[in-house]
């Protein structure tokens, strides 16, 4: 019999596994660029990369964009991205923008495409001249004289943009680049600063959030008091707070002290936040709220390759099809007349019943009964729908450590779904973090998954000097079933000394990360950067140098043995000196196995023992893996197999 997941398991491609309809929109990506071209923005600086160079903080915005937009080309090739550049008196003379009229001093620069290499090199063009000119920037962006754009347009004209040019199914974001903390100081700036908060609102009711990046110097220092944080608001569940007069303050952490860390955090924000699912949180009967779930832990992959049809005068992206025929007419048949049935061998008995249609059979007493695919589907999901069903509370003394057997999930209030949502989770959240509670559940987050028992764990805000670390929301954690538990086997050893893991701690306490947390975000993974940064060397052209490529995840060793070298010397002369660290438990031995007939051996292996005539002494397994590996018989004893592996060496 065939494994329970070769007939149990049903092609999804044309069904809503997941109820998030945001699950399939974001796999497109948006990013629109919003950088002020006001004067401070132009204003010459000295080059810290480059001696004797001057460059603008509009140049770093630029060239920034650029390189995010090279690293998506490679990642992300079906994203699409965008620049708009404001407090300029810069026109768009191309006649690419379909935007028939902008708010006045905004104007589109890049218009909202998919991602192309001819697109980013016209940026490079204008980078190289501005290298070389450093007031190439300035002739190309004019800034305005006298008073800013309001923000409430720049919002607006962005609205614009993104609702005529940008994919209607995407995840939209807008990133603000400027170093302008107060731009509508003066009379008439509390209109202003209703107007912006209005048409930000706006965004936001769209689907598109709003990303700052504010330029900090010394020069200048950026105060998001002024104006930035009576529009832009932390991330909290209370709408009531949100609406208040004296909201909080912006956390510090979107404020850049060194313009050349702009690249590194927008690499940062650079990945959407997707949701996974969106389902409904049952509290009681006819009591629902709307929630969204998010991965905490995703592997990044290298992107999936793609076939192309060589048409002659072009390429062309070929798009592959599963098409399902039967054998006996030779036609395309649909999917729905599939039926699902566990693999068995064809019995005599087994009759095919004509007056059901054709490839129907009768299932008697013995043979295998077949099942549609929503026979199937239930099956898995117990008749239930996808949502989170509350079945009551637990002290959190009774959750423990080994119940956590995967990664969880984060669920956070969706006020789409239902009205009330953000308040209402909020109340729960907050009761049970005040009475020390969990909540247990059941949860079918697909509508082709299993439903699973969870618990739900609340997360409180948490803060800190440089603003918020963790948001507010539960963590659902499903609890495993009494098979997926496997005892662990207790091994005896001896026991460190303290004198020993004294020492240990000490050079471990030196070299512990900084703000005891560890963001993944700031280490990629070598081995992928590694192979995207040769894929954006061969798409534009580029002499790829090995020599420049640098792994972020390469330790310090200098910094490592100043910190902590002789703290580490001592520990291990401790350890030279305890008697225990090198005794073994004496164990029972185990007889060993004998190696089972069937194990691989290359072909290498294979030719050397075919010259020298040491064939036979293989097995029948190995033979028969060979031959199998080979396309070739596996049929007959082992001479006939001896003789068919001798004949496909003379051949090949």
């Amino acid at each position: 019999m065939p494994p329970y997941d070769d007939w149990n398991k049903i092609d999804e491609e044309d069904e809503e596994e997941v109820q998030d309809t945001s699950f399939f929109e974001g796999k497109k990506d948006v990013i629109l660029f919003c950088i002020d071209c006001s004067e401070s923005m132009l204003e010459l600086r000295e080059d810290s990369n480059r001696e004797g160079i001057k460059t603008c903080h509009l140049f770093t915005a630029l060239e920034a964009a650029m390189q995010i937009q090279k690293r998506k080309i490679i990642v992300g090739p079906n994203d699409s991205v965008g620049i708009l550049v404001y407090n300029t008196t810069f026109k768009s003379g191309n006649g690419r923008s379909s935007i028939s009229e902008l708010k006045q001093n905004t104007t589109v620069y890049q218009p909202v495409s998919q991602l192309s290499a001819p697109k980013i090199q016209e940026l490079i063009h204008l980078l190289d001249a501005a290298r070389e000119d450093p007031e190439e920037l300035r002739k190309a962006f004019p800034p305005v004289t006298g008073k800013l754009v309001a923000m409430g347009d720049v919002f607006t004209s962005c609205n614009w943009v993104l609702r005529d040019q940008a994919p209607k199914t995407a995840t939209k974001r807008i990133f603000l680049i400027t170093d302008e903390d107060d731009p509508h100081s003066g009379p008439g700036s509390k209109q202003l600063i209703t107007s912006a908060r209005t048409t930000l609102e706006d965004l936001i009711q769209a689907g598109v959030s709003v990303e700052p990046f504010f330029i900090n110097t010394e020069d200048k220092p950026f105060d998001v008091s002024k104006f930035y944080s009576q529009i832009l608001l932390p991330t909290n569940l209370d709408a009531e707070e949100q609406l208040g007069e004296d909201p909080s303050l912006l956390p510090e952490s979107i404020s850049i002290s060194r313009v050349e860390d702009l690249l590194s955090q927008m690499r940062i924000h650079e990945a959407p936040k997707r949701s996974l699912f969106n389902i409904p949180f049952q509290l009681a009967e006819g009591f629902v709220i709307g929630v969204q779930g998010y991965g905490l832990v995703t592997e990044q992959k290298k992107g999936n390759y793609k076939y192309f049809a060589d048409l002659g005068d072009r390429m062309e992206v070929a798009i592959p099809r599963t098409a399902y025929v039967d054998e006996d007419r030779q036609a395309d048949i649909e999917k729905a007349k599939i039926v699902y049935g566990v693999g068995q061998g064809k019995g005599d008995e087994e009759e095919e019943d004509d007056s059901l249609g054709v490839g129907i059979k009768t299932a008697k007493r013995g043979q295998r009964p077949f099942y549609s695919a929503e026979e199937i589907r239930s099956f898995r999901t117990l008749g239930l729908e996808p949502g989170i069903k509350l079945l009551g509370f637990k002290d959190r003394d009774e959750l423990r450590f080994e119940d956590n057997i995967k990664h969880s999930h984060f669920i956070y209030p969706n006020e789409m779904s239902y009205s009330g949502s953000r308040r209402t989770f909020s109340a729960l959240l907050k009761s049970m973090i005040r009475k020390n509670k969990v909540g247990l559940a059941l949860v079918l987050m697909r509508r082709n998954s299993s439903p699973v028992f969870s618990v739900l764990l609340p997360q409180e805000e948490q803060t800190d000097e440089n603003g918020f670390t963790e948001p507010p929301g539960m963590h659902l954690i499903h609890l495993p079933f009494a098979d997926d538990i496997r005892a662990a086997p207790i091994e005896d050893a001896f026991r460190a000394s303290d004198q020993l893991k004294d020492a240990a701690r000490a050079w471990i306490d030196k070299l512990s990360v900084k703000n005891g947390t560890y963001p993944p975000d700031s280490y990629p993974n070598p081995a992928l950067s590694y192979h995207n940064a040769q894929l954006q060397a061969s798409a534009f052209r580029e002499e790829f140098d090995v020599e420049a490529f640098e792994d972020m995840t390469e330790p310090n060793f200098e910094k490592i043995h100043k910190r902590a070298g002789n703290l580490m010397k001592e520990w291990k002369l401790a350890l030279l000196n305890d008697k225990t660290a090198n005794i073994g438990v004496a164990t029972a031995g185990s007889k060993r196995k004998a190696d089972v007939a069937t194990n691989d051996v290359d072909e290498a292996e294979f030719r050397s023992k075919y010259q020298a005539g040491t064939l036979g002494k293989l097995k029948v397994g190995q033979l028969k893996t060979f031959l199998s590996a080979k396309g070739q018989p596996v049929s007959g004893r082992k001479d006939e197999l001896l003789a068919r592996v001798a004949t496909w060496f003379d051949s090949h």
